[in-house]
């Protein structure tokens, strides 16, 4: 991350910390009084589908609470979605990547600045059809080999001699994914470069199938994907060079599950913010995090994160 963009970032978080965390800090008299007097509108979500679960569990839960209020959450993708948000579709935009200073810039030419908020962790997970049992654990290297550009490899014992004589059949997201750019840049070292010819969906469901009815395949996507798909579905071990890690809350908190442990964010902005339900909703977000982030999968964010991000409030 540059640092102009890091110091917006810091600005930004400061800024919508301060407007939301009164609310918070309230307490349930002033949500029982927005309740009780009948909060109304739409907020609009777009964007990844990997952080689509955790804001899907919030919308949910939030309009039980405010039946006044439609929340719809869509997948885009982390690239659509920001392309929906920059051109003033959106309140908010689930993104699994941060923002890229081009989607910085469109937002801007459209008077928009965006404002990060990280909500959980993820371990973007490798997949495997559990008639595979020979590519238990695979090195960074190794996928790197199978995934980069141009790469020719289309079998596993090209992979390692002592593999079977089998197709390999490759399953991602597509292109507009976050999940795609943190995986090409993490794995083959450049963000979207990546071999052309795989199966590529926006919808990690589909994923999920094409990977569960394939002997050869081999897949990646969101860690709460995987973990909800377990029982039809089998994890690869990732050895980034110090032995074989499977991706796990507990890794994937702790950053053993490297390198594809990562953050993931909603965004919004001072336009959305204005509106009395979306303020509303990122408080209920928020405030709630720590109990449906893992209810659907992933990782909360820990003690001493929440505390940096109070820290940011003093200094702003």
């Amino acid at each position: 991350m540059n640092t102009r963009y890091k110091a917006l970032q810091l600005r930004a978080l400061g800024a919508v910390l301060i407007l939301i965390l009164p609310l918070a800090a309230c307490g349930g008299s002033e949500q029982a009084a927005r309740e009780d007097g009948g909060l109304t509108g739409m907020v609009t979500i777009d964007g990844s589908s990997t952080v689509f679960p955790i804001s899907e569990a919030m919308a949910e839960e939030f309009q039980i609470a405010n039946p006044g209020v439609r929340v719809t959450v869509g997948i885009s993708g982390t690239g659509g979605g920001f392309k929906k948000f920059c051109g003033g579709e959106t309140d908010i935009s689930d993104a699994s990547r941060e923002i890229k200073e081009t989607e910085i810039e469109l937002c801007r030419e459209n008077g928009i600045e965006p404002i990060e908020i990280p909500v959980s962790m993820d371990g973007l997970t490798v997949v495997r059809n559990p008639a595979n049992d020979w590519a238990a654990c695979m090195t960074v290297d190794e996928l790197k080999r199978i995934w980069q550009p141009g790469s020719s490899i289309t079998r596993w014992n090209e992979v390692r001699p002592t593999w079977p004589d089998e197709e390999i059949k490759l399953y991602g997201p597509d292109t507009d994914s976050g999940t795609f750019d943190y995986f090409t840049e993490a794995i083959v070292g450049e963000e979207d470069a990546s071999r052309d010819d795989y199966t590529a969906s926006a919808d990690d469901n589909v994923l999920v199938v094409g990977v569960q009815g394939d002997g050869g395949s081999l897949g990646y996507f969101g860690f709460a994907y995987y973990e909800e798909s377990a029982d039809v579905i089998s994890a690869v071990a990732v050895d980034n060079g110090d032995g074989c890690v499977l991706p796990s809350r507990e890794s994937i908190e702790s950053g053993r599950y490297a390198p594809l442990s990562r953050p993931m964010y909603i965004y919004t902005k001072a336009q959305a913010l204005a509106k009395p339900q979306v303020r509303a909703f990122i408080d209920f977000y928020l405030g709630n995090a720590t109990t449906l982030v893992p209810e659907v999968g992933y990782v909360p964010l820990s003690a001493e994160r929440y505390a940096e991000l109070a820290g940011l409030l003093v200094e702003n």
